[in-house]
């Protein structure tokens, strides 16, 4: 995955110093939120041998669409939100999500 996405509370933590840095507010919920479907992202390229899907997050769930904007999957978080899976283990969530992109590109 690219070291610009956050994998652990210890990364998240460098992304929001690094917003600070810059001036800018952001909290570590919110890196989160925006590292979960990109994390997702990485792992459907890296499937896919290349960007065909695109991941968008649609309230606490990610949406799975393909190059013909069909809805090829919906990821849901295993607790109550994908920022608490986080949270609680990084490493279980991303082997969840790994588990995900496997059943979504292996329905296929």
């Amino acid at each position: 995955m690219s070291a610009y996405i956050p994998e652990n509370m210890e990364e998240v933590a460098v992304q929001v110093a690094k917003h600070q840095v810059h001036g800018e507010k952001v909290t570590p919920e919110e890196v989160i939120e925006q590292a979960v479907p990109d994390i997702l992202q990485a792992l459907l390229d890296e499937a896919l041998e290349g960007r065909y899907d695109e991941v968008k997050r649609d309230g606490d769930k990610l949406i799975v669409t393909d190059a013909m904007g069909e809805q090829v999957g919906v990821v849901t978080p295993n607790g109550k939100s994908f920022v608490d899976d986080f949270k609680a283990d990084s490493d279980v969530l991303i082997g969840y999500l790994e588990s995900q992109v496997a059943k979504i590109v292996g329905g296929r």
